[in-house]
């Protein structure tokens, strides 16, 4: 059966605005830096609510600025863990610029390597390894285990037929780069913009990618896939 997904990315918000990471050991919370959405990012949501499907099914990643744009468009939506923004270990907090004024060789070594984790947090590869297995079970209808190797059962989001999840832009990187069979550094060369949509129609193994769609205000739009 083939499953239509629609990714949509955060509204912006002061982390976003600032390349800062956001503070993922406080999924159920704004951290001091604005993780959460501002009156701007809010009304910016607002503003390109659509009419989607009422039967598809809905998942958003649990952070602030991912469920306060899913409610903002109308979406009754599921956190779910397999969406988490990368773990950023010691960064989090931090902006890009500061990370690279006192951390150039871990900052480095993270950009080239997949498998380096400088922060403490989660590597690239592992972000790229729990995107693809999510993606690749979407269809299968049958209980998962949350995120694969952590060892805690849970609901790894698999459904079928049509799904919408709102997602941090990490996790709709490393969708879009499993879904094209791309190599990890295609990840830093794919820019996902806010309140857009990217879908993916297919199943496991073969995948066909629309990329960044604006979500619109003028009016109702189909799902379209």
């Amino acid at each position: 059966m083939t499953t239509r997904l629609m990714l949509i990315s955060p509204a912006m918000n002061p982390a976003l605005r600032e390349a800062r990471f956001p503070h993922t050991d406080r999924p159920d919370g704004d951290g001091p830096d604005g993780d959460g959405l501002d009156a701007l990012g809010l009304r910016d949501a607002e503003a390109v609510r659509e009419t989607f499907p009422a039967t598809a099914t809905t998942y958003v990643s649990p952070s602030p600025r991912c469920r306060r744009t899913a409610e903002a468009l109308g979406l009754d939506a599921k956190p779910l863990p397999a969406l988490a923004p990368c773990a950023m270990g010691r960064w989090q907090g931090r902006t890009l610029d500061e990370v690279a004024a006192t951390e150039p060789d871990a900052l480095a070594s993270w950009l080239a390597d997949p498998a380096s984790a400088p922060h403490g947090g989660e590597p690239l590869l592992a972000l790229l390894t729990r995107a693809a297995h999510w993606l690749d079970t979407l269809g299968d209808g049958t209980p998962g285990e949350g995120v694969p190797g952590d060892g805690v059962p849970g609901d790894s989001g698999t459904a079928r037929g049509r799904v919408i999840a709102v997602a941090e832009p990490d996790i709709i990187r490393a969708c879009a780069v499993h879904a094209l069979g791309a190599t990890p550094a295609a990840f830093w060369r794919i820019d996902v913009r806010p309140l857009t949509a990217t879908e993916l129609s297919g199943r496991a193994g073969r995948w066909n990618l629309l990329s960044g769609r604006p979500l619109h205000s003028a009016g109702p739009r189909p799902f379209a896939l």
